[in-house]
């Protein structure tokens, strides 16, 4: 039988995806997704949906998966057509909040020895909210409503719920993500990650009134062969760039393999592949016209707004290098009304240039997710001369590297561009290096994650922003396409998750 996995504030299900995705050399799971929780509505239709895939053998989802994918039939027909698979993954996908009243410990400790049965041999997987710790978040909080306020921000104490369940529970082996931002974190003058990782390492101390006898873990890092055995391991070391592992995408996140102290094992370590870029991973995804918001908004409306630059003074001046003139008005005569804005779902097939096995599904006949939104005319302006720049000159262009004409009229512009923080607000993923980090702002307005093509003058879909995130293609995302993002940016790299499930089925077998 797969091995066991409890999945606790489990997102969209990028952790639980690379743990389910692992399959032994008899092409069985090794790995099996008992019970995930999510308290958000719309992330948890997504993993509703995923784990409905998951209860069909690898590679054996029915054609009415993909009949849904593709808008040919509903979600509750695609159900009702599978019963018992749909009640397994309502089952294993829960909607709850741990620590609400409406959920209290002794139903998701009901929840969780349900999930087990008499499994001996299991893993503990998931990450708190980490806004409160992130670094941006945290100056945000803070500058608006002060340091008692962010103190007193209840998502610091969120990891605790998880820690309850380590006393509690007692698995064999946990893995704890988080945001990078939490290692300078401090609560009360004390560092908010020491103390986290004391609590880790004994949770039946830290939590002596719900711990069933004592429990203590080795916290290994996946980068570095030391093995804490009580403060060897330097906090730095629990950092993992997935731009290392084969993820597209520079994501530095905090990734912490917590080894019950019973088990005298030495893990292997996170394997250096790559680097693969942008364009490897989204190059071969149908180009796509932006919209065109607070105006008429068509294939030729779009081509006119855009050709309208060509009458801006500064192409004929020498505030920008002659060739990043030239490129930009390159642009607007190769810019042409043929480009569609896509579709939840757009038929065609692809083929990705990095990870074929691990995106590609031949049975899908399309791409999920992939359609373009609005953008004022302004903003398209900014975003074509932002990808000719990043062209031209191998980096995306800061605040001060943009015609002044072309400045947003923000109030914090003129700070930006003195203090050079929050310089370089429009962000283009340049094609030949690692995407910058994946993030839910994603969802505002798309400024920091402006497409390298030019003549498409837009900001990444939702499925593009998935590939680098490395979700497989036939992975769709439920909800409001804002909503959609937020859960893509919300998540853990899969193929990275995967690469952790090989480690830790080496430390359980």
């Amino acid at each position: 039988m797969p091995i066991p996995i409890v999945d606790i504030f489990a997102g969209p299900g990028g952790l639980g995806e690379g743990f389910s995705s692992l399959l032994k050399s008899n092409g069985d799971r090794t790995f099996g997704i008992k019970l995930s929780i999510e308290k958000d509505p719309l992330a948890h239709q997504t993993l509703e949906l995923r784990a409905f895939f998951r209860q069909f053998p690898p590679n054996g989802a029915p054609p009415d998966y993909y009949d849904y994918l593709a808008g040919r039939i509903s979600r509750e027909k695609l159900f009702a057509k599978n019963p018992d698979e749909a009640t397994d993954a309502t089952n294993e996908a829960w909607l709850a909040e741990l620590g609400s009243a409406s959920t209290p410990d002794t139903i998701i400790d009901n929840r969780i020895e349900a999930a087990l049965g008499d499994a001996e041999k299991w893993v503990l997987i998931g990450g708190p909210p980490c806004q409160a710790y992130s670094l941006v978040g945290r100056s945000r909080v803070i500058g608006k409503m002060g340091q008692e306020h962010y103190e007193a921000d209840p998502r610091h104490q969120l990891y605790r719920h998880y820690l309850r369940i380590l006393a509690r529970h007692k698995p064999p082996v946990f893995v704890m993500e988080n945001v990078k931002g939490l290692l300078s974190a401090k609560l009360q003058k004390v560092g908010t990650f020491d103390r986290i990782l004391a609590d880790l390492r004994n949770p039946a101390k830290a939590m002596p009134e719900v711990a069933a006898g004592d429990v203590k873990y080795r916290l290994v890092s996946l980068t570095t062969s030391q093995v804490d055995l009580g403060g060897e391991v330097e906090p730095k070391d629990f950092v993992v760039r997935t731009e290392d592992h084969g993820v597209p995408q520079a994501r530095h996140r905090i990734i912490i393999v917590g080894i019950r102290t019973d088990l005298n094992t030495k893990p292997a370590l996170l394997k250096r592949t790559g680097p693969f870029t942008v364009e490897d991973a989204i190059g071969d995804l149908p180009p796509l016209r932006s919209g065109l918001s607070k105006e008429n908004d068509s294939p030729l409306d779009w081509c006119i707004a855009i050709k309208s630059l060509a009458e801006a003074g500064w192409l004929r001046q020498n505030q920008i290098s002659l060739p990043v003139r030239n490129g930009v008005a390159h642009a607007l005569n190769e810019i042409a009304p043929t480009l569609s804005r896509g579709e939840n779902f757009l038929p065609g097939p692809t083929t990705p240039n990095c990870h074929v096995d691990w995106f590609y599904d031949p049975l899908l006949g399309g791409v999920c997710n992939h359609q373009t939104r609005g953008h004022i005319r302004k903003d398209l302006y900014r975003y074509l001369f932002a990808a000719v720049f990043a062209q031209k000159e191998g980096r995306s262009p800061l605040l001060e590297d943009f015609p002044k004409t072309l400045l947003p009229k923000h109030e914090n512009v003129a700070d930006a561009l003195e203090e050079t923080k929050f310089n370089d607000r429009f962000r283009v993923q340049v094609a030949g290096r690692p995407s910058t980090t994946v993030v839910s702002h994603i969802s505002k307005d798309g400024h920091y994650f402006i497409h390298y093509d030019p003549l498409q003058c837009r900001s990444l879909t939702v499925r593009e922003a998935a590939r680098l995130q490395t979700f497989p293609d036939n992975y769709r995302f439920e909800g409001p396409r804002t909503e959609q993002y937020k859960q893509v940016g919300n998540a853990v790299p899969p193929l990275l998750a995967r690469q952790i499930a090989e480690i830790v089925a080496g430390i359980l077998d």
